[in-house]
């Protein structure tokens, strides 16, 4: 085999490669060999049949997987020679293998351009102090009590009042017959909490236990079912009782009851809960900052237009996940596909240029993804989606998706490489307030919403990156 390496562009490469008579036909061979032994043919006992007589009945799978085996292992073999890493789908340009005569293809591809790296070690970057406020811890704990309240049903007979729980039923009608998605039975609301459309509130607070009801409303232009937005209906509803909510005073067997040993234990939990998760928070900001102070001191340089489109993909993909959780599709937003794309294409340009300075530090600093690495970031993605490990493996295997997983692991290693040889200098929170940390896993959210104020969030579904260059 002998092969030429033509540069199409300073990101695009395409290799001539030429294989001599001899070494097609043995490829041949060697298919027809493996056909032989599980070919199964009337007359002849299995792996006795004669190589003629196989080459004849199979010759099509026979020459095609003689072909694609001996591209795959050549291309292989090609790139670990030249240590050229595809950032793109490889495109294959090739007839059949043809028995005593010479082969020839091409292939093409997209790699990083070469970098001039800059000084990205020892630099000064500043990290804002993960500071939790007394009045952050209070606000949990005020949760907490609130979802250890006693509900009590309310004997006498009034309208119900912001705070207080509305037992009703209720239903939406159009032109007399009941709108599908748009009723319930025996549901507890709460009032004054957002629940519910206002006008539907307003309705309930007007009624007395026991009594029915009916009002029009209008649902909203960004109502969650685009079928009803900017629709009117007549909202019909009982009230079966008021109830209110008796909310306990904090103290340890609450915080047992929220997983926690005793109330100090819990205080000291929820704080360092949050000081962690904010701690994560200005570290990855403060990352980002120093990254993007790095890369804006180097010269441009042109970026692969396959890993391009792909961001932008993943992008699109991003904001239609968004957009279904609340009800919604792309086309909701009015534009097209090419608009939308081209709205993504600057973002998805700085996401690109950083993961080649993060890939070109990595390989100046000769660093590594074990399969032990591997293993563990899949195992913890199964547990995130709940997924079984091997259908997970499975999946990413077929889709060629283990290198471009690689290339994550190696930009979060080598971005960590960065910032630990960076000098950290932790600077107060802004005054204008401190940056919100996630919320803990003490909150609860409502069991159900009333009047379809919002959607149940759906599962998210395995996204799928671009190609990467074992794929043919």
């Amino acid at each position: 085999m002998e092969y030429n390496v033509e540069d199409i562009s300073p990101v695009k490469r395409k290799i001539t490669v030429e294989v001599p008579a001899e070494e097609a036909t043995a490829a041949i061979v060697t298919a027809i060999a493996m056909f032989r032994m599980q070919a199964d043919v009337k007359g002849f006992r299995k792996g006795k049949v004669p190589s003629s007589v196989v080459e004849s009945k199979y010759r099509s799978q026979i020459y095609g997987e003689a072909t694609t085996d001996l591209i795959n292992y050549q291309i292989n073999e090609i790139m670990s020679g030249l240590s050229i890493q595809p950032m793109s789908r490889i495109d294959v340009d090739a007839k059949e293998l043809v028995r005593d005569e010479d082969f020839k293809y091409s292939i093409e591809f997209e790699i990083a351009p070469t970098l001039d790296l800059p000084k990205y070690k020892e630099l000064k970057v500043d990290e804002v102090k993960a500071i939790v406020g007394d009045d952050e811890v209070a606000e949990v704990e005020a949760r907490i009590l609130a979802n250890n309240a006693e509900v009590k049903v309310i004997k006498d007979v009034r309208n119900p009042e912001d705070g207080e729980v509305c037992s009703v039923s209720f239903g939406a009608y159009q032109d007399g017959k009941i709108v599908e998605g748009i009723q319930a039975e025996n549901f507890d609301l709460v009032l004054g909490t957002n629940q519910a459309l206002p006008e539907f509130e307003v309705l309930l607070k007007t009624m007395l236990t026991g009594e029915s009801g009916e009002t029009e409303i209008t649902f909203p232009e960004d109502f969650i079912n685009e079928n009803l937005a900017g629709q009117t209906v007549i909202m019909k509803a009982k009230l079966h009782a008021i109830k209110e909510r008796i909310t306990p005073k904090m103290s340890d067997s609450v915080a047992q009851k929220a997983g926690f040993k005793d109330v100090e234990t819990m205080r000291k939990g929820i704080h360092e809960s949050y000081a962690s998760q904010r701690k994560e928070m200005n570290k990855s900001a403060a990352q980002s900052q120093l990254l993007s102070t790095i890369i804006g001191g180097i010269k441009e340089f042109p970026l692969p237009p396959s890993m391009v489109e792909d961001r932008i993909d993943r992008l699109l993909q991003d904001l239609e996940y968004k957009l279904d959780r609340q009800g919604k599709g792309l086309q909701s937003l009015g534009k097209t596909p090419q608009q939308l794309r081209d709205e993504f294409k600057n973002e998805a340009e700085s996401t690109v240029r950083t993961e080649i300075f993060l890939l070109a530090v990595a390989a100046e600093e000769n660093l590594e993804i074990s399969h032990e690495e591997i293993d563990a970031t899949m195992t913890q993605m199964a547990m995130q989606t709940r997924q079984p490990l091997h259908e997970l493996k499975k999946y990413y295997e077929d889709n060629n998706l283990l290198m471009p997983l690689k290339d994550r692991l190696m930009c979060d290693k080598a971005s960590e490489l960065i910032y630990d040889a960076a000098e950290v200098k932790e600077i107060e929170p802004p005054s204008d307030g401190k940056e919100p940390a996630k919320k803990d896993a003490a909150k609860k959210t409502p069991a159900k919403k009333a009047a379809a104020k919002k959607a149940p969030a759906k599962k998210a579904t395995a996204k799928k990156p671009a190609k990467k260059a074992d794929d043919k």
